[in-house]
């Protein structure tokens, strides 16, 4: 057989143009029945469990992560399994999502009249409206689509990927109705990048105590660079007798000096110091310490408690580090 591969791009467009037509047409049936299992889950004292055979399964799987990871509580629970002992996972204080494209799945429908026995609530996820499944539900959410990707129309493309859209919007549907934010999104996810930049406060990562380089203002200009590489920080903090930062000097400045010609023997911190410098809170976001870099071009922050004291300093490296940035 020759492989043809204008061919191959010819189904490969299709393929993308009968999904997002599939998606497109869940539109208009976003009615009453959504904004019903949206408050059917809103109201579920215990958790959401997903149900799905063959490729829906797989759908289910990933449906029932999203709700868990946006506030959700859910589990995916195979219906071949349940059929052997796994129903007991389900309480009647839980909420069942079943998702069947055709909504005549054997392993499926076999335990509809045990979900029904307990008093638990079914919302059903299937392109047949008048199946075993949506017979058997307190709520239809229709998910059917006008064919499949598949040239055969057999394999299930263009109906999971209605059944995945359908499940975000639901997803995003609740995640608002409990206003949700991003903090809660970090805290169900600690080890990703996401959770790090939400997580991760610049008390977390900067240099504290004996660490942190400083000088009075009267200070030699020898004791500043005695800091500075004693530290080995590339940068020190000017403080008056209470510890408040009253400026910063930085290796940068040391570079500008020289290059000016500056006689540097008899000079004292107060004269070569950046008076003011950018100042972060500990109990600041690691990220909003990059974004003060990134913004001014620095390399180094001090960081200050609420009574303008100093408490620590922050460098790009510490960030990088903590993976922040």
């Amino acid at each position: 057989m020759t492989f043809d591969a204008q061919k191959t791009i010819r189904l490969a467009q299709d393929t993308l143009d009968i999904e997002a037509a599939a998606v497109l047409g869940l539109k208009e049936r976003i009615n009453q029945s959504f904004v019903a299992a949206v408050q059917a889950i809103l109201a579920v004292r215990g958790r959401v469990v997903v149900m799905g055979m063959g490729k829906s399964g797989h759908i289910g799987r990933k449906i029932a992560a999203t709700l868990a990871s946006t506030g959700t509580p859910a589990m995916f629970v195979h219906p071949a399994e349940a059929s052997h002992g796994d129903l007991g996972m389900v309480k009647s204080v839980d909420l069942v999502i079943a998702i069947s494209n055709s909504g005549e799945s054997d392993e499926l429908n076999a335990i509809l009249p045990m979900l029904k026995r307990q008093g638990v609530p079914l919302i059903a996820m299937t392109g047949g409206s008048a199946s075993t499944l949506a017979q058997h539900a307190k709520i239809t959410l229709d998910s059917s689509v006008a064919k499949e990707a598949c040239p055969l129309n057999l394999a299930p493309t263009a109906s999971t990927m209605a059944q995945l859209a359908l499940g975000d919007a639901l997803a995003v549907a609740l995640l608002d109705a409990r206003g949700f934010k991003a903090e809660d999104f970090a805290r169900s996810h600690p080890g990703g990048s996401l959770g790090r930049k939400l997580l991760t406060h610049v008390g977390d990562v900067m240099r504290s105590g004996i660490d942190v380089p400083k000088v009075l203002a009267d200070a030699s200009f020898n004791d500043v660079m005695r800091q500075m590489s004693a530290k080995s920080v590339g940068a020190s903090a000017i403080v008056d007798a209470q510890n408040q930062v009253i400026g910063i000097f930085t290796d940068g400045d040391l570079r500008r000096l020289i290059e000016k010609g500056v006689d540097l023997r008899s000079v004292v911190a107060a004269d070569v110091m950046h008076a003011r410098p950018r100042t972060v809170r500990e109990d600041a976001l690691a990220v909003a310490a990059a974004e003060l870099m990134e913004l001014h071009s620095i390399t180094s922050v001090l960081v200050v408690d609420a009574s303008n004291q100093l408490c620590g300093i922050v460098q790009i490296g510490d960030l990088m580090r903590a993976k922040v940035i």
